[in-house]
């Protein structure tokens, strides 16, 4: 009967190590100036004011990570509740008109608007630009400013590693011509399959970001889900598509499960578009998207078992089995058992 106690403590401690969550959101924070080059950009953004508001907003919110695009010019304001819990990624820089070079006539401003707020930070971000992209002083101004990624690899607080993947894609006004946007966009989908893909290792992805893509616009499946999964090395899904609740938004928090390795899946999705106001109105163009991530080691974690056989029974005959609780099994369910010679059963 020890011995039988021994493994049932055992499997709920694999158990547990299985079942460790985080909460990972993403936010456009709506960071240009009012104006670039005497052109209105962003007249109605947050400001200065509105970013410090955003900040107390995220602080309050208490995600363990948050990946921000936008973070161009009110940096220091949207850091001023974070800095006590979260430690901050490198700031690229704001959009500014003293930095203009206009002797240079495909000058763009080195920003990326990319930031992550993390309460662990293993390795700092690497930064990649997209190859595509569209449009200069029209097009949502995409060719101003150095858009891309940012890769990160961080540590849970429960020592699990995972890979963050942040980005801001091409965007599209109303009203333009928006062939040439979708067209990057197909690029930047292109370049980021590849890019994971090339460095896909044992740890789960989290692809985060302003992707500015719809899946009845953009052929998300085509040039990355299904691109990835035809591999063989992963699997990739979208918690908005399994669990989400609402309209799509064009920020979406995905994930990519290496076979065999350890993996992810989103049990909590929300698009928070009552909490992200002040005075009535929100505070910036975007609404925070959020997911509640639970770790998967293994398919439930038995894999993690020392010391016991794992079986997995093909019938419903479970009869003359003990549950994890100890008491013996007489109709047969679904789950973990213990049979008389102290090996873990599955059904």
């Amino acid at each position: 009967m020890r011995k039988f106690f021994t493994i049932i403590i055992t499997m709920l401690a694999a158990m547990a190590e299985a079942q460790e969550t985080f909460t990972i959101a993403t936010l456009n924070v709506d960071g240009l100036p009012l104006n670039v080059l005497g052109r209105d950009v962003n007249p109605d953004g947050p400001g200065s004011e509105g970013s410090v508001r955003i900040s107390e907003y995220l602080a309050k919110k208490g995600y363990d990570m948050v990946m921000m695009q936008e973070d161009f010019n009110y940096h220091e304001e949207l850091a001023t509740h974070l800095t006590d819990e979260y430690a901050l990624d490198e700031w690229s820089g704001g959009v500014n008109v003293e930095d203009y070079d206009f002797t240079n006539p495909n000058f763009r401003f080195a920003c990326d608007g990319l930031m992550a707020a993390v309460r662990t930070l293993t390795d700092f971000s690497k930064r990649t630009a997209w190859e595509d992209y569209y449009g200069r002083m029209d097009h949502a101004w995409d060719g101003m400013v150095t858009k891309g990624f940012r890769r990160y690899e961080l540590t849970l607080a429960g020592g699990t590693e995972i890979v963050v993947y942040n980005m801001h894609m091409d965007a599209e006004d109303e009203g333009d011509d928006v062939a040439g946007d979708r067209e990057a966009r197909k690029g930047q989908w292109q370049q980021l399959c590849e890019e994971i893909t090339e460095k896909l290792d044992e740890r789960p992805i989290i692809v985060v970001g302003d992707m500015n893509s719809l899946y009845d616009r953009d052929p998300i499946r085509e040039l990355f889900t299904d691109k990835i999964s035809a591999t063989g090395k992963a699997t990739v899904g979208d918690a908005w598509v399994e669990i989400g609740e609402g309209d799509e938004t064009l920020d979406k928090i995905m994930y990519v499960n290496p076979t065999g390795g350890t993996g992810v899946k989103p049990i909590a999705y929300e698009c928070d578009r009552e909490g992200y106001r002040y005075d009535g109105k929100p505070l910036g163009d975007h609404y925070p998207v959020a997911v509640t991530f639970e770790v998967v080691k293994g398919e439930t974690g038995i894999a993690a078992i020392r010391g016991s056989e794992v079986e997995r029974l093909k019938s419903p005959q479970v009869q003359g089995y003990h549950d994890l609780t100890g008491r013996r099994v007489t109709e047969p369910k679904k789950g973990i058992y213990i049979n008389k010679e102290h090996k873990v059963v599955v059904y």
